[in-house]
């Protein structure tokens, strides 16, 4: 008996795990393989602060801090933004300063 299971693992029909194309039958490891751009081809982000040559971004300026939160309020990331990590910290307290002194929401329902 422990002969003719020795080619069978567990009822399996003797088919190892990891082995062939998988559960649904997909190839590779979820790649996409279009051409390497994806399905749109995207812009390369800039910082606009370095651009501007900007030293230290001002509590002030509304105008530009607006551009960089969503219509909920939060902060868009630097990732979206292709702002500098450097610039992404001034702009993330010249928010919060912002915020406190109720020259920018919050929330959206403020």
């Amino acid at each position: 008996m422990a002969m003719a299971r020795q080619g069978m693992s567990r009822g399996y029909g003797g088919r190892g795990r990891g082995k062939g194309k998988g559960k649904f039958g997909k190839g590779g490891k979820g790649r996409d393989t279009r051409g390497g751009r994806g399905q749109l081809f995207r812009r390369r982000r800039f910082c606009r602060f370095t651009a501007e040559k900007v030293k230290e971004i001002d509590y002030k300026d509304i105008g530009v801090l607006k551009e960089f939160i969503n219509e909920n309020g939060k902060i868009i990331p630097a990732r979206i933004t292709g702002t500098k990590a450097r610039y992404q910290r001034q702009l993330s307290v010249a928010i919060q300063r912002a915020r406190f002194l109720a020259l920018l929401p919050y929330t959206d329902l403020h």
